[in-house]
């Protein structure tokens, strides 16, 4: 509250001019001319779109990638060293070649969203079921369990604590992904606010949708971070409610 109070006085004592940053009180009249006109909530609704869909994929494909390499030797030779190499790729570095492959679309934004997020799924699911208690899975074939029921009620019980940690992860990177991907010829979306408020100086604007896309990505956490909590509510803690 300090620092808010001290950035208005900062911003009506003309010290921080309009043009470099807005004043709180411009930024939240801003944010309810926004919200009251619509624009604000279908732009929201498309770039959630975007992360949705990406991270549908990028699940899909990191926790299928990772039961290979993490159940078997010859899939961990197969798959684990392609993804080490691939996921030290810089992002950035990727956006003009995905536009040369597949254009200025969706499909390019969606793709880029997936690719990002595919690795730390696929690191921490990976990481999971590796560091499963081999005493557990000795007493699952000891009490006849086999090998598909060894990996539904072992092996995947036992990654899930990982497998949630790399969907908060994924999720946050989605959101930082999405701010870099919505900057790619982008006719609707916060990216797309953002850009049309730089060319015309409107600092309020881009404070605003920066402070949607940090609400969401705190959004997108406390909702994993619920269902850990009853996911997980079997695993012991040396926290306790």
């Amino acid at each position: 509250m300090v620092l808010l109070a001290l950035w208005e006085l900062a911003s009506r004592a003309g010290v921080l001019p309009e043009r470099v940053l807005a004043a709180p009180s411009q930024i939240f009249v801003t944010l309810g001319e926004l919200i009251v006109s619509g624009e604000m909530g279908s732009n929201v609704l498309v770039s959630l779109h975007r992360v949705v869909t990406g991270l549908s994929v990028s699940l899909t494909l990191g926790t299928a990638l990772a039961l290979i390499a993490g159940l078997s030797r010859q899939g961990e030779v197969a798959v684990d060293s392609t993804m080490q190499m691939a996921r030290t790729l810089p992002f950035l570095g990727l956006v003009p070649l995905f536009i040369l492959w597949f254009g200025i679309g969706e499909f390019t934004k969606i793709a880029l969203i997936a690719f990002a997020t595919t690795f730390p799924m696929y690191l921490t699911l990976y990481s999971g079921i590796r560091g499963i208690d081999s005493k557990l899975v000795e007493a699952a074939r000891l009490f006849g369990l086999s090998y598909p029921q060894l990996i539904v009620h072992v092996i995947l019980p036992g990654a899930l604590p990982s497998f949630l940690v790399g969907l908060r992860y994924s999720l946050g990177v989605s959101w930082l992904s999405l701010v870099a991907v919505e900057q790619i010829n982008a006719t609707a979306g916060l990216g797309y606010l953002i850009n049309n408020a730089r060319d015309f100086m409107r600092t309020d604007v881009i404070v605003v949708c920066l402070l949607v896309y940090s609400l969401l990505g705190l959004a997108t956490d406390l909702l994993v971070r619920a269902i850990e909590h009853y996911a997980l509510a079997w695993r012991p803690t040396f926290i306790k409610d």
